[in-house]
């Protein structure tokens, strides 16, 4: 294990996989330091995979990550390939544009999949954006193809089993037209 080489590869690395997230990303957010915050950190170049555990928080720019434990994985090149945050719930937050509202998402299990830009909620998953909320045992959201397909987590052992997603969508505002209920 070596410290000072892999600390700040990893630093870099997730900062590519975190802030290439830009469906939900804030431009400036790419360009922000990385920080995170943990009890603990388990760190192994041969493998490629660093482990923080305790309470642990990744913040750069809008985007803030939380859960018990995060695991990150990399490719031979040091390149992230899948980060995994677990927690009770782990917990993801965004702000896509400076007009926008924070997204937050919430899932026992939360995983970045670097390559393809997907983030994956399992278990208790919950996404809220502009106060509409998106739920169900899996929810798979593609960043660049602003995709979002939900469903049953097949193979999966689930702590809260819903046969069904559960959507709320609020109304949208019209422009011009005049309120109602005085």
């Amino acid at each position: 294990m070596r410290l000072v080489k892999t600390l700040p590869l990893l630093f870099i690395s997730l900062g590519a996989a975190l802030g290439s997230a830009s469906a939900w990303a804030l431009p400036s957010d790419r360009e922000q330091p990385i920080r995170v915050q943990a009890d603990s950190a388990e760190l192994d170049d041969k493998q490629g995979v660093a482990v923080y555990r305790g309470g642990v928080v990744i913040t750069q720019g809008t985007l803030k990550i939380t859960g018990d434990t995060v695991t990150i994985t990399q490719d031979a090149n040091g390149e992230v390939e899948v980060f995994t945050s677990v927690g009770k719930p782990a917990y993801y937050e965004q702000k896509p544009s400076a007009d926008k509202e924070i997204v937050k998402a919430y899932g026992l299990t939360i995983q970045y999949f670097a390559s393809n830009e997907r983030i994956v909620l399992i278990d208790q998953a919950k996404v809220i954006q502009e106060g509409n909320t998106f739920e169900g045992e899996k929810i798979v959201y593609d960043t660049q193809r602003q995709i979002v397909n939900a469903g049953r987590a097949n193979g999966t052992a689930l702590s809260t089993p819903r046969p069904r997603i559960d959507m709320v969508i609020q109304p949208r505002k019209k422009t011009g037209q005049p309120e109602q209920g005085q």
